[in-house]
C-alpha cells in the first residue's frame, strides 16, 4: 500500500490517509494535542475531516476541555479550510449544543 506521501502526490487520498493528514495538520496549526478522528467525509475536491482536539488539560482528566475541528483538505492532502465547531468538557453527553 502506498504511504501518505506517495498518496498525496498522486492525489488519490483514501479516506484513513486524508484523517492522518488532518491530524497532523490540526495538531501543527493549534500545537494541541490531537484525540482522534471522528468522521471522514469525501468532499467535491477532497475531504472533510472531524478532528477531537485537547484545548485544555485538567485534573482529574474527566475535566479536560475537549474541542471538535472540521478540517477540509483537498485530493493531495492539502489544508483548504479548518475551522471549530464546538468546545466540551471530556465525558459530557454528545448532545451537539456548544459549550
Amino acid at each position: 500500500m502506498p504511504d501518505i506521501d506517495e498518496q498525496r502526490a498522486a492525489g488519490t487520498l483514501s479516506a484513513a490517509t486524508a484523517g492522518e493528514a488532518a491530524l497532523r495538520l490540526i495538531a501543527d496549526l493549534t500545537t494541541k494535542e490531537t484525540e482522534g478522528v471522528t468522521a471522514v467525509t469525501p468532499a467535491q475536491d477532497g475531504w472533510i475531516v472531524s478532528v477531537e482536539v485537547v484545548e485544555d488539560r485538567r485534573i482529574p482528566s474527566t475535566g479536560d476541555i475537549l474541542a471538535l475541528y472540521q478540517v477540509e483538505i483537498d485530493e493531495e492532502g492539502n489544508l483548504l479550510a479548518y475551522k471549530r465547531l464546538r468546545r466540551y468538557r471530556r465525558g459530557s453527553s454528545d448532545n451537539g449544543e456548544n459549550a
